[in-house]
């Protein structure tokens, strides 16, 4: 299910978003919403970037995690556990290799 905008069209995620606090599931959706929209670079490309930031900022554990949201997102743009994986391997070069360690963990259990 690859959708337009993988913000503003998966209603799953706003959910998840607003569960964490409804000003700031209205405040995500809109800006990230706004910048999903830009033309420029597909939605499986914009997803696997994010997947990529999460690694660089160790955002894979938590409450409100963004890890897991962006992994699903990534997978719902056509994305494959493979190419997540592979991105997990390029991003040891780029972030260290325990920052990927604690992504693989995530992913793994997912």
């Amino acid at each position: 299910m690859e959708y337009k905008n993988a913000v503003l069209d998966d209603k799953d995620l706003q959910a998840g978003l607003n569960s964490i606090n409804p000003k700031f599931g209205d405040f995500c959706t809109r800006v990230a919403g706004e910048a999903w929209g830009l033309p420029l670079i597909d939605q499986k490309t914009k997803a696997l970037i994010t997947v990529a930031i999460d690694v660089a900022n160790q955002d894979q554990v938590g409450p409100g995690s963004p890890f897991r949201a962006h992994v699903d997102m990534a997978m719902k743009q056509g994305a494959t556990k493979e190419e997540i994986e592979e991105l997990l391997l390029f991003m040891c070069v780029y972030a260290g290799f325990n920052k990927a360690a604690g992504c693989f963990g995530a992913l793994n259990e997912m």
